[in-house]
């Protein structure tokens, strides 16, 4: 009996048109590549290599002049084998490069049209700049993060961009795909960083109408406001993240940091937790973080090492489940999430820009003629 064939990963299958950008809209790409996705990226111009440019793993590359009618028709044939387009431009933009909703639905009515902004295709603020930064600010989540009596602390771009903007990217294409097997026809998927870390806040929204959540900084369960949830400076200059929320960790916590037994009975009461915060500061900085990650091996007391970028794939969690792979010299994370049955595929290299773009022409319907045609034309790029 033959051996099955190798998964190809869950999206096999999957035709997806993804247009260049920077930022949130190429990490969604990358990762519908790394499940099996066919992503081809219209970008602007033909390139060399780009081995470290990991959001482009896995992707075909066509590269297209799309100011010349020629180019846009070239994109147009891309789109009409797609199941999906995934653009992260400013409202308007595709519009005027000739490749809107309106356009390609006529073309290709089961087309799943993505589309990732900060602020969203409506609304005052809709064709306005902005950044990361920008849109958490709105969100009222911005204002939640940092020390106190300090101007709030950006968390990287990784709650706006990546949270609520790719990944409700991927959500809202992936419902409409669901959804097109039962209709047979496509839609837009309006994704709104806005929106998409707004939909993040539900806990905060309820313990706030509990009276469990104050409007300031430091001074909540999950904002580094209790001592037993936050971060603390080790005598080597390092940083352990302690967070046992619940009595039974906390105890843990207690006895194996050498730690009052007492505080337990009264975890929660917010007035001791300051003086428990300098108590705890004091004791953390007494071992070094490998000390204590000794002490606290193998407990539930919800304790972790605050490991550097370069420190965290030779973590032995991290090594034993290959969170990282090794692609032409660059170290970058493994596909994710995981399937038991359909394992995404080792992840490929980037190809460097334009490089496949007469092989997708060519898949897509054209014949060398018109592709000579095309480059005549300064169609391709």
């Amino acid at each position: 009996m033959a051996a099955p064939a190798p998964s190809r990963g869950p999206l096999e299958g999957l035709r997806v048109v993804e247009m260049a950008g920077l930022g949130p809209c190429p990490l969604a790409g990358q990762l519908l590549a790394d499940l099996g996705a066919e992503v081809i990226v219209i970008e602007r111009a033909s390139g060399g290599p780009r081995p470290h440019d990991v959001n482009n793993r896995g992707k075909r590359s066509a590269a297209l002049n799309l100011k010349t009618p020629e180019g846009v028709e070239a994109a147009l044939r891309l789109i009409d084998r797609a199941d999906a387009l995934i653009e992260g431009f400013r409202p308007g933009v595709m519009e005027k490069l000739g490749l809107g909703p309106e356009i390609c639905h006529a073309r290709n009515p089961a087309l799943v049209y993505g589309r990732m902004t900060g602020w969203g295709q409506s609304g005052p603020l809709a064709r306005t700049a902005g950044h990361d930064i920008n849109y958490l600010a709105l969100t009222g989540a911005l204002w939640m993060m940092g020390e106190r009596d300090r101007p709030p602390t950006p968390p990287l771009n990784l709650v706006a961009d990546y949270g609520g903007g790719a990944m409700f990217l991927l959500l809202g294409v992936l419902a409409a795909l669901w959804e097109r097997g039962r209709s047979g026809r496509g839609q837009v998927v309006d994704a709104a960083m806005v929106d998409g870390v707004s939909a993040f806040g539900g806990i905060f929204r309820m313990m706030s109408a509990l009276g469990a959540w104050r409007e300031e900084r430091q001074a909540n369960l999950l904002d580094g406001g209790a001592p037993f949830y936050r971060c603390y400076e080790t005598r080597d200059g390092k940083y352990l993240a302690v967070g046992p929320l619940e009595p039974q960790f906390f105890a843990q916590l207690l006895e194996r940091a050498g730690l009052p037994a007492a505080h337990l009975a009264d975890q929660n009461d917010r007035a001791k937790w300051p003086e428990r915060t300098r108590l705890y500061a004091e004791v953390f900085r007494s071992r070094t973080r490998d000390e204590w990650e000794r002490i606290f091996a193998g407990s539930d007391a919800c304790v972790a090492p605050v490991l550097a970028p370069s420190e965290a794939p030779a973590h032995p969690h991290n090594a034993a489940r290959g969170a990282h792979v090794e692609v032409e010299g660059v170290l970058q994370a493994a596909p994710a999430p995981r399937f038991d049955r359909t394992p995404a595929p080792a992840p490929r290299p980037p190809a460097p820009a334009g490089a496949d773009t007469e092989a997708v022409l060519r898949e897509a319907g054209l014949d060398d003629a018109a592709i000579d045609a095309l480059r005549q034309a300064g169609a391709l790029t």
